[in-house]
């Protein structure tokens, strides 16, 4: 059977390499870090990484690690059944505890994944009579959750709020019985910000639940690291916040939804991505509650990321690239066309400074860049090698 189709599968992965669109996959042989090994053309510890969504350097964290060893001897490996079978523990409870009280919210459920997360809310808080308001930018995440849904679906520009006010009296008008309003609160390809404040008017202007994932967020962005709704001073208006443990809450896996209690309670008995999928590996959920202690406390490393990513971004303006604005620590090197923004990650890997260079599908046609991504634990050292190592890869490419 497969013969009948390999040619066509060859000939569209030909395709992709032709247009400058394969991304290749490069093995580390160190732990995530500042630094880290490619196994290809690198020695380990020799390439200074700016790609990794570890933000506050949690991931090789001491206190982190030891909170894992400690946890496989207590907890065991794996639960090998879901949660509402016999794969709950007391550190699963006690997680969704802690990230309910950081996040400001009532009740916390834990999935797998963010992407599971985001998977499982709509199609169980949305039918056929209700409406979903999606930003155009949103995680794909969102958008295939979105699709499993029977809800109307519109979609308003991104973070153009005459647009969203357009849309919400385009569903109020149309007799939805629920609206809910969804919006990445980072958007990831970007580093923009969504104007949460400003959502959350019209929302209830309109009487529209509103939705925030905050994966690109939690953990730095915010006084104490609450994230985007805690940023814009909205923690209690936002209705449901979905994110991820992979990034800066250490980088390990796992989502959740944190959210009023009565979405919660419905996600436990309906949330397919919760109910047929196995739990959370207990020895994340134990290191994730050290993560959440470090947060707790984390100022000076989210004051050093503050700090690189400023340092970042005003050095590549003065050599004349083009970032796009903003102060996040996503730090998007617009190049414009696919083939150049991979060779020049390329170059610049072969300078020691690990990057990636994004396009389509993952971002429009024509809008190639390489995204760089700061961390606290990079030094100012490090942040000024980068800037030069772009500066030197550039006039090489010219």
């Amino acid at each position: 059977m497969f013969d009948s189709v390999r040619d066509d599968i060859a000939a569209t992965l030909d395709e992709i390499r032709a247009a400058g669109l394969h991304k290749p996959e490069r093995v580390i042989g160190t732990p995530q870090s500042a630094t880290v090994g490619v196994t290809a053309g690198g020695r380990p510890g020799d390439v200074l990484n700016f790609c990794a969504n570890n933000y506050l350097g949690l991931a090789d964290h001491p206190e982190v690690i030891a909170a894992a060893h400690e946890a496989l001897d207590r907890w065991g490996y794996g639960m090998a059944s879901v949660r509402f079978i016999c794969g709950t523990q007391e550190v699963h409870k006690e997680l969704e505890g802690r990230l309910s009280s950081f996040l400001g919210q009532e009740d916390t459920i834990l999935y797998s994944s963010c992407f599971d997360a985001n998977g499982g809310v709509f199609e169980t808080l949305l039918g056929a009579e209700d409406a979903v308001i999606s930003d155009a930018l949103n995680h794909a995440s969102i958008i295939d959750g979105i699709r499993l849904s029977k809800a109307r679906r519109f979609r308003y520009a991104n973070r153009d709020m005459a647009d969203l006010e357009k849309q919400l009296k385009e569903a109020t008008e149309g007799g939805a019985r629920r609206k809910l309003v969804v919006t990445d609160g980072v958007f990831s390809m970007d580093g923009y910000v969504a104007p949460l404040a400003d959502i959350c008017d019209l929302a209830e202007r309109y009487d529209a639940l509103v939705m925030v994932d905050d994966s690109h967020a939690v953990g730095f962005v915010g006084p104490g690291g609450r994230g985007t709704p805690e940023l814009h001073g909205v923690m209690d208006r936002v209705d449901i916040i979905t994110g991820t443990l992979g990034k800066a809450l250490g980088g390990a896996s796992g989502g959740y939804v944190a959210a009023r209690a009565e979405i919660v309670a419905l996600l436990r008995q309906r949330s397919r991505p919760y109910l047929f999928s196995n739990t959370l590996a207990p020895v994340i959920a134990a290191a994730s509650l050290k993560v959440i202690d470090l947060l707790e406390s984390a100022g000076e490393l989210r004051e050093q990321l503050a700090a690189n990513t400023a340092l970042f971004r005003s050095r590549m303006t003065e050599e004349g690239f083009d970032v796009l604005p903003g102060d996040h620590a996503i730090a998007p090197v617009m190049i414009g066309d696919a083939a150049v923004a991979g060779r020049m990650a390329e170059l610049l890997l072969e300078r020691g400074v690990y990057v990636i260079g994004f396009s389509y599908p993952v971002v429009p046609q024509g809008q190639a860049r390489i995204r760089v991504q700061l961390s606290a634990a990079h030094s100012t050292e490090d942040v000024n090698r980068a800037v030069d190592a772009f500066v030197a890869v550039r006039g090489e490419l010219a």
